[in-house]
């Protein structure tokens, strides 16, 4: 594959420059263990525990040289869980050469590359691929393959992107829980173009900064990221199929800072080969700075997603509040913490950080789920409320 390729280059590179005598090099990332627990017993056959703990590594190596202009990132992934085997894995979340010029940026190999400026709902964020086994947030993200060109010109930032190398979704195995009722079978996946592993995906995106006005606008050509799951039988089993489309997509991002105001929006349209999509996410951040004359500070969250598949007729137009706080107590140990609820789903998330030493964190996560309308997107995972424990340790 031509990832596979790459990484091969890129070690051999590494192997190279490690004799260089200017070569500055660094380790850092973290290693973390987490233990979930569900408070209600599963819904489906084939979930067993009411429990789960897995363990993470993700070490960051950072080589720099010709007084920082050239540099190389590696970043690997690794899960050890305690039941699912789709959830122990292995990804190269990034490793990648970068090469500053004096008004343009060069990057060659796999990357993470993260657009959006909402809190709940990132619509516009296409390049990489979501890795669900991790959460259902889809803040997780495997590596994609790329060849990334910025040109910085006064007015704005132009990324060019080539994309070889479509990274396929992961998806929870039949032992994990946060699934629904019939599994994924990534075995049956299938795609609308019938070369996909020779094509190319393409993008490009264009970011300004005007006064208090933060703007993206982007194009994409290339593979959905997002698959249409497709029942099938095999061996007289119900399973999922993965089908992959072509699309065209276009986007545009802003965020406005007014004072103690956040303003954002994200807006896509989306045309694949079994029709067209749009989709919009909108809302405000409003930050209370010291309060109660303390030196906390709290963020009233505040977003509306509305999207509709107009190709598919019984399709429902998602319209969804989504309402949050989050408590910053600025203080040494950085305690924070995020409550959010949706409307009219209910489902209440809670997250709390906190460090304990000068390399060691905590986080306590809270995912119930109030969903009662089978439409609702949370409706499968309606037994699956747990309390997640994260700690974590950086190099």
């Amino acid at each position: 594959m031509v990832w596979v390729r790459l990484i091969t280059s890129f070690l051999g590179l590494l192997l190279t420059l490690s004799s260089h005598a200017s070569l500055h090099f660094e380790i850092s990332g973290k290693l973390s263990t987490q233990l979930q627990v569900f408070t209600q017993e599963a819904l489906y056959s084939g979930q067993n525990q009411n429990h789960n703990q897995s363990f993470t590594a993700e070490p960051i190596f950072h080589w720099e040289w010709n007084e920082g202009n050239d540099s190389i990132r590696f970043l690997p992934f690794f899960r050890v869980d305690e039941h699912d085997s789709e959830r122990q894995h292995g990804d190269i979340r990034e490793l990648y050469w970068n090469h500053v010029g004096q008004d343009w940026e060069l990057r060659i190999g796999v990357r993470q590359e993260f657009w959006g400026v909402t809190e709940f709902r990132h619509l516009v964020d296409v390049i990489n691929q979501t890795d669900t086994v991790e959460d259902i947030d889809g803040e997780d993200k495997l590596g994609q393959p790329m060849i990334n060109l910025s040109l910085v010109e006064n007015w704005g930032v132009l990324d060019l992107y080539v994309l070889p190398g479509f990274r396929e979704r992961t998806f929870p195995g039949l032992s994990e829980r946060l699934r629904g009722p019939v599994v994924v079978d990534r075995s049956q996946t299938r795609y609308s173009s019938n070369d996909w592993r020779r094509d190319i995906d393409l993008a490009i995106r264009w970011s300004h900064t005007l006064g208090i006005v933060d703007l993206g606008l982007h194009g994409f050509h290339g593979s959905n990221r997002e698959p249409q799951l497709q029942l099938a039988e095999i061996d007289t089993q119900s399973v999922l199929s993965p089908f992959y489309e072509q699309m065209n997509q276009i986007g545009l991002d802003t965020q406005v800072t007014l004072d103690s105001w956040l303003w954002k929006f994200e807006t896509i349209w989306r045309d694949t080969e079994s029709g067209t999509y749009w989709a919009s996410q909108l809302g405000f951040e409003y930050i209370f700075y010291g309060v109660a004359d303390s030196t906390t500070d709290i963020g009233v969250i505040l977003e509306y997603g509305w999207d509709k598949n107009a190709e598919n007729s019984s399709a429902q137009s998602q319209n969804t509040l989504f309402l949050g706080a989050r408590f910053t107590l600025n203080d040494v140990d950085s305690k924070e913490m995020l409550l959010s609820v949706d409307y009219p789903g209910k489902s209440l998330f809670v997250q709390v950080n906190r460090r304990l030493h000068q390399r060691w964190t905590v986080s306590i996560d809270g995912k119930f789920f109030n969903a009662k309308d089978n439409h609702d997107i949370l409706y499968d995972l309606r037994n699956d409320d747990h309390i997640q424990l994260t700690v974590e340790y950086f190099l």
